[in-house]
């Protein structure tokens, strides 16, 4: 299951907004999109991790990734801060 290593995780970001600023701070090691998310959302967190070279891995939903997340609302996109 690809979300193991995200509920592992002991610092994570949740959400877009979250997981971009992560990602443009250097932070994320990991980044999770949710496939059914809107590409509007999605898609600045994409090229972000493109720009820096982190890994973007896509999962199947966003209720996936926020039950994934400890959450009981959806989520677009995530990042794994530290293990």
């Amino acid at each position: 299951m690809p979300y193991e290593r995200l509920m592992r995780a002991r610092k994570k970001a949740v959400g877009s907004k979250e997981t971009l600023k992560a990602v443009e701070r250097g932070q994320a090691k990991i980044v999770f999109v949710a496939k059914n998310a809107e590409r509007r959302v999605t898609e600045p967190v994409v090229r972000a991790c493109q720009a820096r070279g982190t890994p973007v891995e896509e999962v199947a939903s966003m209720r996936e990734l926020g039950r994934a997340c400890g959450i009981s609302v959806n989520c677009a996109s995530a990042a794994v801060i530290e293990d």
